[in-house]
């Protein structure tokens, strides 16, 4: 175990000697932001669109005291979605998509040795390939939890008011009651945290591959397994230091 953690963090060492120009690196940076961030938008909103309607449902249906006022359902759902289901079901979800991209892509390069060739031209692979992808990992996340924040709760008011459970003046009331501003940071914290540890777990399966098209694959369930195990790790961590 120590072992590899020394060679992960040898490898993110690598990363930031020589160093790319910082014309190419951003032109990389964007062109993977666009693969990484853009590319997920789709399964991004149907997952946090359906996950916060289904929450608000069962909520409601779990509500039979008529003592406690259905405003309670909106709050909950805000609560719910911003401090845990927003940022780390969809970060689950993208290191599914994501993770398994990345290792895919530098496994595939590495025993077609393109990276050996990179190599032999002079130029850090480490640095050119994988910092690209782990910024654009970091820019693109926290983008994305917003995104599922948002079509959360609106997935929450359309399915309470739909169903009929509840009022939308009476959700909107629930939203609005006991708002804490430091939840949004938590969760932007968070979302960087699971990209950094998403791009980096994957780059580092992939790059490390040796073999041929069954070790890729095998090197993206690694890589996709692992992400979310440390995913659910530093979710504890974080709860625990940060709230």
């Amino acid at each position: 175990m120590l072992k590899i953690l020394g060679s992960f963090v040898l490898f993110l060492r690598n990363m930031l000697v020589r160093k790319e120009r910082f014309a190419t690196l951003w032109n990389r940076t964007i062109d993977e932001a666009i693969l990484i961030g853009v590319d997920s938008v789709v399964i991004v909103s149907i997952v946090s669109a359906f996950i916060g309607a289904v929450t608000c449902v069962q909520i409601a249906y779990n509500f039979t005291n008529p003592l406690i006022p259905k405003s309670t359902i909106g709050y909950m759902v805000r609560e719910m979605t911003i401090l845990e289901l927003a940022p780390t079901i969809t970060c689950i979800v993208l290191a599914g998509k994501v993770g398994s991209s990345i290792a895919g892509g530098l496994g595939t390069m590495r025993i077609t040795e393109q990276i050996d060739a990179l190599e032999v031209m002079g130029i850090n692979s480490a640095s050119y390939l994988v910092l690209p992808r782990m910024l654009a990992a970091i820019i693109t996340f926290p983008l994305l939890v917003i995104m599922a924040m948002g079509l959360g709760i609106i997935g929450g008011y359309l399915a309470g008011t739909l169903s009929g459970a509840m009022t939308g003046e009476e959700y909107v009331e629930g939203i609005r009651d006991a708002f804490i501003p430091y939840n949004i940071v938590f969760a932007l914290i968070k979302s960087v945290v699971f990209a950094f540890l998403i791009s980096g777990i994957s780059a580092y399966k992939g790059f490390y591959t040796r073999g041929g098209a069954l070790e890729v694959g095998a090197a993206s369930t690694t890589a996709v397994t692992n992400s979310i195990i440390a995913i659910l790790l530093a979710d504890y961590v974080l709860a625990a230091v940060l709230l």
